[in-house]
């Protein structure tokens, strides 16, 4: 049997739940959140769906999932302007959720913000290998990359590797085109704005983040291996160790079986060390 848990199940963490049932991706769906009228509500509403599946609010079997999916916490709103804003009010949440499934032997797919971080915490707090720790936020970055290189009449794959927020890194390289500075840091400033557009106008971002997380569990049960932009705890991958970043990483049922590292152009790897620099200081906040 398959068993996946998500904690928190607001938004982004109720659409996953629904997705993931619809899709036939569990046999069980484990769910729990702190507000408890959400839960009941969230819960019902599965249940409603008359898909044949067990629905689960026990936190102690969340320890024999499968895939653990950390969606709890302090969501952005329009009056937080960057996902790291978000780090002085998740910090306890990871560490609590880190002291209740110490000894988890799944998948763990971080996806509260600040991502890259809270990736890096829940690894270093819960003692677990690398390759079992999976932040999700890479996909998301590309789907809307690939929106506005098609406004743009720029053709070819979109990647964005970095961190999930300002210091995200667009892999022009990789589309067969070369647009100048000027162009790449205007379509940059774009993308550090694109969820805000949609949190402004209804509050959250829900189908784009809960389609591509679906995606990942998908590519983790089914033993996909297919290459996604991930964050991953580095230890010397791209010259960088002692934070969590998105980097292109073969996923499979063991989470993250190899990272893979490709050439950069000269933007491209400064913008990488950049953003490998700004995560790394906030990483340093589970150091202490």
């Amino acid at each position: 049997m398959t068993s996946l848990a998500i904690l928190g199940v607001g938004k982004v963490g109720g659409e996953t739940a629904f997705l993931s049932a619809a899709l036939g991706l569990a046999d069980e769906i484990i769910v729990h959140d702190a507000y408890e009228p959400i839960l009941r509500a969230q819960v019902l509403d599965l249940q409603h769906t008359g898909i044949d599946l067990s629905i689960s609010t026990d936190t102690m079997a969340m320890r024999d999932a499968d895939i653990f999916v950390f969606a709890a916490g302090t969501p952005r709103t329009p009056d937080i302007k960057t996902r790291a804003d978000l780090l002085d009010a998740n910090i306890p949440v990871v560490k609590r959720c880190s002291r209740h499934l110490r000894g988890f032997e799944g998948v763990v797919i971080a996806v509260t913000n600040p991502m890259d971080a809270n990736n890096y915490g829940l690894w270093k707090s819960m003692e677990l290998d690398r390759q079992r720790c999976i932040g999700f936020g890479g996909q998301l970055d590309s789907a809307r990359f690939a929106n506005i290189l098609t406004g743009a009449g720029i053709s070819g794959p979109a990647w964005v590797l970095g961190e999930h927020g300002e210091h995200q890194v667009p892999l022009f390289s990789k589309t067969g085109s070369d647009p100048g500075i000027d162009e790449r840091e205007a379509i940059l400033s774009r993308m550090r704005g694109a969820s805000m557009e949609v949190i402004r106008d209804k509050g959250g971002t829900v189908f784009g983040p809960a389609y591509h997380i679906a995606m990942l569990i998908r590519a983790i049960l089914e033993d996909r291996r297919e290459v996604l932009s991930c964050s991953c705890v580095l230890d010397g991958e791209y010259g960088l160790s002692g934070c969590s970043l998105g980097v292109p990483a073969r996923i499979g049922r063991e989470g993250i079986i190899g990272i893979e590292e490709w050439d950069l152009d000269p933007w491209e790897s400064e913008k990488m060390a950049e953003a490998g620099g700004f995560v790394r200081d906030l990483c340093r906040r589970f150091d202490v």
